[in-house]
């Protein structure tokens, strides 16, 4: 296919894709195609974005886990400046991996990619000074439709990189720093969902 590498079912999840772009750089800096309709296709991935979004946080922010209830959104996110640690839960029930993460560190230097599609949770954790975090969404945000889970749910079981604490027995971010001390930065919202079999009975 044209510019872009693609990885389909990373972490043995079904449908993550992590997407890596051909980077054309000299001595003048770089050019590269941050998505192309054709080379998706191409590669399997006939999804629609309907929404472009763009964030600013400051080390130690963790925005997630969120998710749309009634109508999922398909994310293709990526970052254009800094460093995040980038996570999907798989919420789909009838899968053989729910309740299953996959993290990957996206950055302004590799520009890779995260496809996280329909039927998953998502945050990310910022590991530099300040990051820059852009994703295209399938589907409109719905004010009043937004679910979240706790962060540090022990059934899930996120490794958060750099990240140094305990749980004790909420989403509080009380108590939790980066390995340099940085404070975990959740807003009251992210501080109060809870774990996976609280917030889902199947």
């Amino acid at each position: 296919m044209g510019q872009i590498n693609v990885t389909k079912n990373v972490g043995g999840i079904e449908g993550l894709c992590v997407i890596e772009p051909t980077v054309h750089g000299d001595a003048r800096g770089y050019f590269v195609e941050t998505y192309n309709q054709k080379d998706m296709e191409e590669a399997g991935l006939d999804m629609v974005f309907v929404q472009d979004n763009q964030s600013s946080s400051t080390k130690g922010v963790l925005r997630g886990l969120h998710f749309q209830k009634e109508f999922p959104q398909g994310k293709l996110v990526r970052v254009i400046k800094g460093s995040v640690f980038d996570v999907a839960v798989d919420l789909r029930k009838d899968s053989d991996t729910y309740g299953k993460w996959f993290g990957i560190e996206l950055t302004e230097k590799n520009h890779k990619q995260f496809y996280i599609p329909q039927g998953f949770a998502h945050g990310f954790l910022v590991l530099s000074d300040l990051a820059e975090f852009c994703y295209k969404c399938t589907d409109f945000y719905h004010p009043g439709d937004e679910g979240g889970l706790a962060w540090n749910d022990p059934e899930i079981g996120i490794t958060w990189p750099e990240l140094q604490g305990s749980y004790q027995g909420s989403a509080s971010a009380e108590g939790y720093t980066l390995s340099d001390q940085t404070p975990l930065n959740l807003s009251d919202k992210d501080q109060k969902w809870v774990g996976l079999k609280d917030t889902f009975a199947f």
